[in-house]
């Protein structure tokens, strides 16, 4: 698919809405009655130690004469199966890489407003900042804004929308998007051996695949808990990578029930299944729902990372996986898949069980 294609094809948009950077800004005692969410204050939340996201280390992985290689495969085997979530270390990225993308990302959202709207969301375009899957005027908002890029293929990269203030955040987020495909691609790797697949299957169908990167800023909130940073879901792509980019804690994921805040590791990656890599491993993996709340007095900032397939490719249960048992799910078009995604509001996982057989 030619370039102008790539960037012209429609998967829909967000209806734009208040800046929640500045409503927060403003201290106000009563939030607008469209971010107040009852549901934050019932769920229950688990904070057992035992239940803490299990660790995974990289450098055991990719040694496979290491000593503990086949056990670490072993243990990441039972967490995309039992978890669908956890922490990366030892990933190999750059210590500078990150540190330069968590500069500039605070820097963008310290920002003026009138300065960080000139990279404001088009009509009917996913990139820039705002918010996203915001599709009626009556939808229960989240306390949170964010800034979307399509960061690979690099084809499909839109310039128009990537900020030149920082003057170095182009350059940043070009290393850091590069660096977090090389490690996406690994774990896929080891994930195909691990569903008893070729080390290349998933890789063929990810190499040239998409990759959005998604910035995301909580601010504090004087009813913190009445308010939702980013409302429950799976991830509709295959893996995220998320870097926590300072130390207010906020992610929570869904286990056995309940909610589980996420203490995250220094100098980790945290690392979740998402609906994609469900639907091809047949339901293997299981993408989880997972939520962000918000702290009453502090801003919490985080940058996720989407990897999908190409957008030529087909999503559905891998030919070898379903050869002795029916599939579970539907296969679609990429396209058609990402169109359903985009112009559906999130809620849960129903993305992932619209397609189940």
């Amino acid at each position: 698919m030619e370039t102008q294609e790539l960037l012209s094809f429609d998967y829909g948009g967000s209806l734009p809405v208040e800046n929640v950077q500045e409503l927060a800004s403003k201290n106000q005692t009563k939030i607008p009655p469209r971010y107040v969410r009852p549901e934050a204050e019932l769920d229950p939340i688990s904070v057992l130690e035992s239940l803490e996201l299990p660790v995974i280390n990289m450098t055991k992985l990719l040694d496979d004469r290491h000593p503990l290689h086949h056990d670490e495969l072993a243990k990441l085997h039972l967490t995309c199966k039992d978890w669908g979530f956890f922490q990366l270390i030892n990933h190999g990225v750059p210590e500078e890489v990150i540190e330069n993308i968590k500069i500039d990302t605070e820097e963008f959202f310290n920002m003026p407003l009138e300065k960080k709207n000139d990279y404001a969301q088009k009509p009917n375009s996913l990139e820039g900042y705002g918010h996203a899957f915001v599709l009626s005027e009556e939808q229960k908002l989240d306390w949170g804004d964010m800034f979307y890029l399509q960061a690979l293929p690099v084809s499909m990269r839109n310039m128009r929308s990537w900020p030149n203030q920082p003057i170095s955040f182009r350059e940043n987020l070009d290393k850091y998007s590069r660096e977090l495909q090389k490690v996406a691609l690994f774990l896929l790797k080891f994930i195909s051996r691990n569903l008893g697949l070729n080390s290349e299957t998933l890789t063929s169908n990810f190499e040239d695949g998409r990759q959005g990167i998604r910035i995301n800023f909580y601010p504090p909130c004087v009813q913190a808990n009445k308010v939702m940073g980013l409302t429950p879901h799976s991830d509709a792509t295959g893996l995220t990578l998320l870097l926590q980019v300072n130390d207010v804690q906020g992610l929570q994921i869904k286990k056995n029930g309940k909610w589980i805040l996420v203490k995250p590791v220094p100098d980790a990656f945290i690392v979740n299944i998402g609906d994609v890599i469900e639907i091809m491993s047949n339901g293997e993996y299981k993408s989880v729902e997972h939520r962000a709340v918000v702290n009453p007095e502090k801003q919490r900032l985080s940058i996720a990372a989407f990897h999908g397939t190409h957008t030529k490719g087909i999503i559905g249960p891998l030919p070898d996986l379903v050869k002795k048992s029916k599939a579970n799910y539907k296969s679609i078009s990429t396209e058609d898949y990402l169109r359903f995604v985009f112009r559906k509001k999130l809620d849960g996982k129903s993305h992932v069980h619209c397609l189940k057989e």
